[in-house]
């Protein structure tokens, strides 16, 4: 069984796309017969893309700091929650238990997340696909510098290469885990 984590906002965001997005990828997961790892919250597009998955039959691991059972409003209809002492916990416990890891919108945290965990790739730390949702553009701006930054040279080709990119989940999960084999 593959695991893939999914990092995303633990808000709705502007656009009601992103909410049905969520939900599509945690069905699509699913659908697989995968398991969905993500950060444990209920609400926002976590608990969104949680619910596709449950809806969809899925098995979900949620990993969750303490400090924010209350505050992200821990989801407690998942196959499993763990809850774990900080931040440094949650993320390595998400990499354990993942063979790789996609970042739909967000905030700084789901940024943080996505950029630790695809350094983690290039510094040979895991060799799990890392790649990007990119929801109605959201993304078109960063992936762009991220472009600026390999003709800056302060980015290697082969490392950009590292970070898949696409806005259909399907071809996405087939590029990460077709290449990953």
């Amino acid at each position: 069984m593959r695991s893939v984590c999914v990092y995303l906002g633990s808000r709705d965001g502007a656009s009601p796309a992103w909410g049905e997005v969520a939900e599509r990828v945690g069905r699509k997961i699913a659908e697989r017969g995968w398991r969905l790892v993500y950060g444990g919250g209920r609400v926002g597009l976590m608990g969104r893309c949680a619910d596709g998955a449950i809806a969809a039959g899925g098995e979900v691991i949620g990993v969750i700091p303490n400090a924010l059972v209350e505050r992200e409003a821990a989801h407690l209809g998942l196959t499993e929650l763990i809850k774990v002492p900080d931040m440094h916990t949650r993320k390595a416990r998400m990499s354990e238990l993942s063979d790789g890891f996609i970042a739909l919108p967000g905030g700084i945290g789901t940024f943080e997340e996505l950029f630790e965990m695809w350094t983690w790739l290039y510094l040979g730390i895991h060799a799990k696909p890392v790649g990007l949702l990119n929801v109605d553009g959201f993304y078109d701006k960063l992936l762009s510098f991220l472009d600026d930054t390999v003709s800056a040279g302060f980015l290697a080709t082969s490392t950009r290469q590292g970070l898949a990119d696409d806005d259909d989940i399907d071809r996405l999960l087939d590029r990460m885990f077709t290449s990953a084999q």
